[in-house]
Formats: C-alpha cells, sequence, structure tokens
C-alpha cells in the first residue's frame, strides 16, 4: 500500500517538526545562560549540539 503525497507531506513535516521542537527548547535554554555559572555553559551548548546533530541525521535519514 503506497501513502497518498498529503500523507507524505504530512509525514516529512512531522519528521522535520520534531527535531525543530529540539533545536528551538534547546536554543531558548541558552536564553539567561549569563546568570548560570560558567562551568554549566558547557553542558547547555553540548545540548544544543546533539539537538542540531540530530536533526541533521533526521534529515539525512541516518
Amino acid at each position: 500500500m503506497t501513502s497518498s503525497p498529503s500523507d507524505q507531506v504530512a509525514q516529512a513535516t512531522q519528521a522535520t517538526q520534531e527535531p525543530q521542537d529540539a533545536i528551538h527548547a534547546a536554543m531558548a535554554a541558552l536564553d539567561g545562560l549569563d546568570t548560570v555559572p560558567v562551568g554549566e555553559h558547557a553542558e547547555a551548548f553540548d545540548r544544543v549540539h546533539t539537538a542540531l546533530a540530530d536533526a541533521l541525521s533526521a534529515i539525512d535519514g541516518v
């Protein structure tokens, strides 16, 4: 059974929306980073890096 073009668009939108949501959430966590101890900055940037890497993997289908 093949999916309709509208189903394919919905699947593609969902596949890209989830990584986008993760990126937005990770980036939002950087707000106020200047009030967090410097020792915690690396962890915050690691979360952003992970969200971006996951999004790229999703796009590439890896």
